[in-house]
């Protein structure tokens, strides 16, 4: 069930996506909440960062801790506009995050629901609740709109080779 400050986060981290959008990166967005305030956000840049792991989810995740001190993030909610991938699912688990909000889900390489169910492994010794498809139809016009651009600029691209 979706909660008014769910929706009203996960507004927050589609506005952090359109930042990863003006930087051509997939646009996704993420905030770290704790006891109602944004503590860290984040947005796709391991393209613009140089960095593999520049997910918008690490960066929103690195962004609380250096605001908590604290490695841990007890008691914090993550907020991101697509369904985590593996290693942000694993930075997840490690930070201690009590629960993960996404929005659209990612049926390549979501590790929550779509594929692996990360979460829901007997062999972790932190358990996240999670849920899902909060927003979801504005998350999943964010992710399609930028890929649809970037099929119509391949397009014309090649049209100009050939010309």
């Amino acid at each position: 069930m979706m909660s008014y400050s769910d929706s009203s986060f996960m507004a927050q981290a589609l506005l952090l996506a359109e930042r990863a959008n003006q930087l051509d990166e997939v646009p996704v967005g993420a905030v770290v909440v704790k006891n109602g305030e944004v503590i860290g956000e984040g947005w796709n840049n391991p393209i613009s960062g140089c960095d593999p792991t520049g997910h918008a989810e690490i960066m929103a995740l690195r962004a609380a801790a250096k605001h908590l001190d604290n490695y841990r993030l007890p008691e914090c909610v993550l907020y991101v506009t697509i369904e985590p991938c593996t290693m942000c699912a694993g930075a997840i688990v490690h930070a201690r995050i009590e629960r993960v909000v996404f929005g659209a889900l990612e049926p390549k390489a979501g590790a929550v629901v779509s594929n692996q169910q990360i979460f829901d492994g007997d062999q972790l010794n932190h358990r996240v609740e999670y849920s899902g498809e909060v927003m979801a139809k504005a998350c999943r016009q964010k992710i399609s709109d930028f890929f649809k651009r970037r099929r119509i600029e391949k397009r014309a691209l090649k049209e100009t080779k050939k010309a």
